[in-house]
């Protein structure tokens, strides 16, 4: 068996949910193959190539792979599909717009969102917004999976050598044509890859106030700011921020949820931190089920005297 990691870069260097996707294919028994499609992306293959469990790094270098397009992308797996046994990429909005079609070209089923990895053909899912998992066992041939990178350890770097291969390019799809990319400037850490995120939620009350009694807190701790949907859908910040089943999927070292109730949407994003600090003013809050530690306040009085503490 040898699986095969869709990479996900930007032509310089490699997405950190990749490390967790490489990971959770080397417990999928066998060698693990890298397969890194870009434009002038050699930088990208040789740092591939240190990482652990990593046993061969695929190049597929053209101009019409630079931006990611999934049609693409796509093919150029299908191309070289046919010698691997488990297709992984980690669960982004890169990986969720390749695999799907990869899988559909094989005529096989999607496991999305694995969690867990308990043998070759069988894995562990979470499903109803996390509040069950699902043990999935597949029979097909050629398993296409979606990693939640959250839940596997990062791949250690600098200590593998794996060899770097150049394959050939297939040709430009010519389904789609990439126009323009609008890429939010935030000095903060990214959200997903964030040790430490503070999070608000509609009992913020504002966009003003989440700035005004939030940002100084984080910037204390070298957090990244999240919010709840219903923090988004007020417009108190940009959907970027948004933590969630419809959002990010995260999982830092501290989780600061302030006004925030704990709807199921929201917890499914967070509820795998390491630990979990929540502070409302209304102690029925849902949310105080999975924190562990709950501090019953106004936020307006207590995140002030917390960032002065600190």
């Amino acid at each position: 068996m040898t699986a095969l990691v869709i990479a996900e870069h930007d032509n310089q260097s490699i997405k950190a949910a990749t490390l967790n996707t490489v990971t959770a294919a080397t417990q999928c028994g066998g060698d693990v193959h890298v397969l890194v499609a870009g434009s002038n992306a050699s930088a990208v293959a040789a740092a591939v190539a240190k990482l652990a469990g990593v046993s061969k790094v695929l190049l597929a270098d053209a101009p019409y792979f630079g931006e990611g397009l999934a049609e693409n992308i796509a093919e150029q797996v299908l191309a070289i599909a046919g010698a691997y046994s488990h297709i992984l990429a980690a669960a982004t909005p890169y990986g969720k717009n390749i695999l799907p079609r990869v899988a559909a070209k094989l005529d096989v089923a999607q496991i999305s969102e694995v969690s867990k990895v308990i043998g070759p053909d069988t894995f562990e899912r979470p499903i109803y917004a996390g509040n069950a998992i699902a043990t999935v066992r597949s029979s097909d041939k050629v398993k296409v999976i979606t990693v939640r990178g959250t839940a596997f350890e990062v791949a250690a770097a600098e200590c593998g050598a794996a060899a770097v291969e150049d394959v050939r390019a297939v040709a430009d799809a010519g389904l789609s044509q990439f126009v323009a990319r609008e890429v939010a400037k935030n000095d903060r850490p990214e959200l997903t890859a964030a040790k430490v995120i503070v999070s608000g939620g509609r009992g913020v009350g504002s966009g003003e106030n989440y700035c005004k009694m939030l940002a100084p807190l984080a910037d204390k701790l070298g957090a990244a700011l999240g919010a709840s949907r219903a923090a988004v859908d007020a417009g108190f910040v940009p959907n970027d921020y948004q933590v969630g089943q419809t959002g990010k999927i995260v999982a830092p070292q501290l989780y600061i949820a302030v006004g925030i109730s704990g709807a199921i949407q929201h917890l499914a994003g967070m509820k795998d931190s390491k630990v979990i600090v929540a502070i409302n003013k209304d102690v029925e809050a849902p949310i105080f089920s999975v924190a562990d530690y709950g501090l019953v306040g106004d936020l307006n009085t207590v995140l002030p005297e917390l960032t002065q503490a600190l």
